[in-house]
């Protein structure tokens, strides 16, 4: 377990979660940060017909495994009308077939960002809950709100408050880790 897995619960290719979980990878030091696009990800929608006739995707059990071996994890997860995606949703399912504790142990670094000024706090909130379910433990959250007023592709979080508190964040993630 030597690196932190980061990924957003999206599967555009132009996700903004995406964007602010890349940011957020280069702004851990002395750690192996393993960045992931689940929108290059083909996991189909769960159903238990799908789980009997096809099982595991590769893809599926290579993200769990790499899950598993991962000492923490940083998440965006996207928002649409105040809930997770239903792409994060349909992962977590799946993944929690091959364990219904795969999160079991894992710290995280829970995000979550939109164009809104509540910045995707209600899919925050669902998919805090949903990781506890799974024996995860959401270290820190960070809400980001007005994206496209606050983040730069180039020079992250625009916002000095909101990018102090997000350092902030990152900072105690890294060590719950360490």
């Amino acid at each position: 377990m030597s690196y932190v897995l980061a990924f957003a619960g999206s599967n555009s290719s132009v996700s903004i979660n995406y964007k602010l979980v890349k940011h957020t990878a280069t702004l851990i030091k002395g750690e192996e940060v393993r960045l992931r696009d689940l929108s290059k990800y083909p996991f189909p929608m769960y159903s238990q017909d799908a789980e009997k006739e096809n099982g595991f995707s590769n893809s599926l059990v290579e993200f769990n495994n790499e899950i598993a071996n991962s000492k923490g994890l940083i998440i965006s997860v996207n928002e649409h009308n105040s809930y997770p995606s239903a792409y994060f949703k349909n992962t977590m399912d799946w993944l929690s077939r091959i364990d219904s504790k795969f999160l079991a142990d894992k710290k995280i670094l829970l995000m979550a960002t939109s164009g809104g000024g509540r910045g995707a706090i209600g899919a925050l909130e669902v998919a805090e809950k949903m990781i506890a379910r799974f024996q995860g433990t959401v270290v820190e959250s960070f809400s980001l709100p007005h994206y496209n007023d606050n983040f730069d592709e180039v020079k992250g979080i625009t916002n000095a408050e909101l990018a102090e508190i997000h350092a902030a964040k990152v900072a105690s993630f890294i060590k719950s880790i360490s």
